[in-house]
């Protein structure tokens, strides 16, 4: 499916992955220029591209870049149990598979590369930088899962409960939590507009996709300091889903030569589609700003690639 609207081509297709599941993916380019640099969306737990980042890639294509989202399985409109994941490194191992062969491209080799992540989105690009530190550009984190926020958390007493169930009942909706869209968009409307969406997952998480969530940013809260892609992280001073302090501590640590840090006082978990608009405009003006810094230059990655390796501040992964 296409569509062109405002200097925007929107398309939509299927993949296969290797587990033989039909997954969406789904691309936003300006339609009167050649893209300055490509973004690869990585949506949050039980959301998806199409609808939810809609807005955020939009602005992006306004901006001069192409852009690219793909539903997780069990995401959205891709095949899989609603918001199971049974396996996180899955997740990553399919986005970097589709997100690199996008690169690979023949009218898209020399573009820089860059990664923009939301929540759990913002866990899968530090993995996609993990993965492979000297293939991307840079990376939005945008309150990224480093570390789950303590007052979402289910007690130890009854975490140790559940441990117990997992491998019995990994597929049952058990988990008590709090009700995420309310504590992560501030704006009322955009409230009301996430919940009617029937592609964003409203269930209780599954007892083996909240293990897999909590193993993952344990995971990466202890190896900050193996960051090494070029990134902004942004968070809201009030974010009660995901842990600011974690983001200020990546800032402080990371290997990364170039780390910028954004936090917002005031603002909620949901900083590029739930706040209102005055604050929306701010964190585009920084968003959008950071990038066009980065690739200021021309798109010439080769050229990207021969300063960076005589810099001196450049470190392997």
């Amino acid at each position: 499916m296409a569509s062109e609207t405002d200097c925007i081509k929107y398309e939509e297709c299927f993949i296969k992955n290797t587990r033989g599941l039909k997954l969406f993916t789904c691309k936003w380019l300006p339609t009167n220029q050649e893209p300055r640099a490509l973004i690869f969306l990585c949506h949050g737990y039980g959301m998806e591209c199409s609808i939810s980042m809609n807005s955020t890639a939009r602005r992006l294509v306004k901006a001069g870049f192409g852009v690219y989202g793909m539903d997780y399985e069990g995401h959205g409109k891709s095949d899989g149990l609603r918001a199971y994941i049974q396996k996180f490194d899955n997740l990553v191992d399919d986005v970097s598979a589709h997100f690199t062969s996008i690169c690979e491209r023949e009218e898209n080799k020399g573009k820089k590369r860059f990664l923009l992540g939301e929540s759990m989105g913002g866990a899968v690009v530090l993995l996609l930088g993990r993965k492979q530190p000297e293939f991307w550009d840079g990376a939005l984190l945008v309150a990224p899962m480093c570390k789950i926020a303590e007052e979402m958390k289910p007690s130890p007493f009854v975490i140790s409960i559940l441990k117990m169930l997992v491998s019995v009942i990994p597929k049952w909706k058990i988990i008590p939590t709090k009700d995420i869209i309310a504590i992560s968009c501030k704006d009322p409307e955009i409230r009301k507009e996430i919940r009617k969406n029937t592609l964003c997952y409203r269930g209780r998480p599954r007892l083996e996709t909240a293990f897999e969530l909590l193993k993952v940013s344990n995971d990466l809260e202890k190896r900050l300091k193996e960051v090494s892609i070029p990134f902004m992280v942004l968070h809201g001073g009030d974010d009660k889903v995901t842990d600011k302090a974690v983001s200020q501590e990546l800032y402080k640590v990371a290997l990364s030569s170039d780390k910028t840090l954004k936090l917002y006082s005031g603002m909620w978990h949901g900083l590029l589609n739930g706040e209102p608009q005055e604050n929306i405009e701010i964190v585009f003006a920084d968003v959008i700003g950071w990038l066009e810094k980065r690739t200021e230059f021309g798109n010439d990655k080769l050229e990207s690639e021969l300063k960076h390796s005589n810099d001196g501040f450049h470190f392997k992964g």
